[in-house]
């Protein structure tokens, strides 16, 4: 769930997908293009001026959301199309292109996608770009050195292909309906198998050596490894077709409305730091016109004013998160708060959460739930700088809910530490996790990244073994890193390092792709330390222990 976010809200960034914006210093003509009735409606399109991440102007297309008059001048609540919401603002009547207004059209009946309304007619929704296909590669002559690697056990046929076709890695990119289950087989044509091992090489690649790692993929999959499939991350902008109805925030678009399209609160105050929200959030309708909206860092209860907030801290005794500190190591700790034990807090948490994750609907039961909440420990006490959530009970094996990096702490490396923490649990509890699918866009990218480092950070320890080449299937991966299969298999295609050569599956590391890694590793100073984490996981099927 966010998630884990970026400190500056995507200003002026494109989406995948995203189509090119008007530009141009147009000048505003007050009476250029008004409704019959004279005045600018909901629904209207027209471009609106903006600066980007470059401080540039731009004119990019715009819808008007809502329209409020203060004190005799007019405000208009704009959407920029194909931009993310976040960026979403209040803007005055000098920033309209009125030449160049749209009206919206009678209303037809709204689209559906999944059997889920989509977005109101003045506003449809994007398109879900489709994956992108790798394309294939030429393999130089390998040299002499060899690599055994086990085989999977049963082997399955690539519909519409010959029997011996070899798999590249472009084919495992394309696209397919969920309703289509493409396969895979494994072959050897060149080499019989004995004992279900065979030969594997080490390629070198413009004079340069590369390293080759032997994978078996170990399992039945779909050849969709970075489609929209609910087992890939990349689902972040997909629609899941059966949303989970229960928990605190879930995967639900259904009651995305005009009212929850627009942000309600203006600001908030939290300890020493003030936060602009990004998005809708279902605080009291009576605190969303105050200028300020004032929060306990401590118990995250809120109040109308400064005064109310020193009142409150006068009464307050908390210095930390309610619940048990299950790690710490130097100024970082993590407190487990059961959803159930403090309704209170999850409560408060989840309101603040949904100010900057989009892509969930709030809901008020927490009961099923653990928050796992990273602080940063001062004198004054100890500070909330992020949290993740999971289910006490997961049927789908997820071990995380929602995730976020509050803003003024993002770009500091505390969202891939929130992220390394969910696995560092996991492998306390014997279990592969992934994250509640879909992620948000930050989201993805964050975990992308972690993934990406951490498996190729056990490649390239691998050792050889009595001179002979080091061995790895998808499932060790799987079972060291606590990182689900499928997760694994897509980050490995992701990266383009899965070759298929002469009937065998291959890893392949470029020195492009070592490097990258060993700079980014360098900069990655927080990590997780197992030792100082003292967590004993509950079986929480006995309802008694609710």
């Amino acid at each position: 769930m966010a998630e884990v976010v970026s400190p500056v809200p995507g200003a002026g960034r494109r989406e995948p997908g995203e189509v090119g914006r008007a530009r141009g210093p147009p000048v505003a003509d007050p009476g250029a293009a008004l409704s019959p009735q004279g005045e600018i409606i909901e629904g209207c399109r027209l471009p609106v001026l903006r600066r980007n991440q470059d401080n540039e102007d731009e004119w990019p297309l715009a819808e008007i959301l809502s329209v409020k008059d203060i004190s005799g001048r007019k405000l208009f609540y704009v959407h920029y199309i194909d931009f993310n919401k976040r960026l979403d603002e209040w803007v005055t009547h000098e920033r309209l292109d009125l030449k160049k207004i749209q009206f919206p059209k009678k209303e037809a009946k709204t689209p559906t996608k999944n059997g889920l309304p989509g977005s109101r007619p003045g506003s449809p929704e994007r398109e879900v770009p489709a994956s992108a296909q790798a394309s294939g590669k030429t393999l130089p002559i390998p040299v002499q050195i060899t690599l055994r690697f086990n085989l999977p056990k049963e082997r399955e046929a690539i519909p519409g292909g010959e029997p011996d076709q070899p798999l590249s890695s472009s084919s495992c990119l394309q696209p397919n309906h969920r309703s289509t289950k493409r396969k895979v087989e494994v072959v050897s044509p060149a080499t019989p198998v004995p004992s279900e091992t065979a030969p594997a090489s080490v390629f070198p690649q413009n004079g340069a050596a590369r390293r080759a790692v032997a994978a078996q993929p170990g399992r039945k999959r779909k050849s969709n490894c970075l489609g929209t499939d609910e087992d890939s991350q990349d689902s972040s902008d997909g629609i899941p077709s059966a949303p989970r109805m229960t928990g605190s925030l879930v995967s639900d678009r259904s009651h995305d409305d005009i009212v929850t399209r627009m942000k309600n609160i203006e600001c908030i105050e939290l300890g020493r730091h003030r936060l602009k929200p990004w998005y809708f959030s279902p605080y009291p309708q009576e605190l969303t016109t105050l200028p300020v909206l004032y929060l306990c860092e401590f118990c995250l209860k809120y109040g109308r004013s400064l005064k109310c907030l020193q009142r409150h801290l006068t009464k307050c005794d908390l210095r930390h998160p309610p619940g048990n500190e299950i790690y710490r190591k130097g100024t970082i700790s993590f407190f487990e708060i059961d959803g159930r034990k403090n309704k209170s807090y999850s409560q408060n948490l989840c309101l603040l959460a949904k100010c900057f994750l989009d892509h969930k609907t709030l809901y008020y039961d927490t009961d099923p739930f653990l928050f796992y909440v990273m602080t940063e420990y001062d004198c004054k006490g100890f500070h909330i700088v992020g949290y993740f959530s999971k289910e006490k009970e997961s049927t789908e094996d997820y071990n995380v809910a929602c995730i976020l990096t509050l803003p003024p702490y993002q770009r500091r490396g505390y969202g891939k530490l929130l992220i390394e923490f969910s696995y560092e649990l996991s492998k306390v509890e014997g279990k592969t996790g992934t994250p509640e699918k879909p992620l948000s866009d930050l989201g993805l990218l964050s975990y992308r990244s972690y993934w990406s480092q951490t498996i190729l950070e056990i490649l390239m320890g691998l050792k050889s073994e009595s001179g002979e080449r080091p061995q790895i299937t998808i499932n060790e991966i799987s079972e060291i890193t606590s990182i689900k299969k499928e997760d694994v298999i897509s980050t490995l295609q992701y990266l383009n390092l899965i070759n298929y050569y002469k009937g065998q599956y291959i890893l392949t590391l470029s020195e492009d792709i070592v490097d990258g890694h060993e700079r980014a590793m360098l900069k990655r100073l927080l990590r997780i330390d197992s030792k100082c984490l003292h967590f004993t996981p509950k079986d929480w099927s006995k309802r008694g222990k609710w």
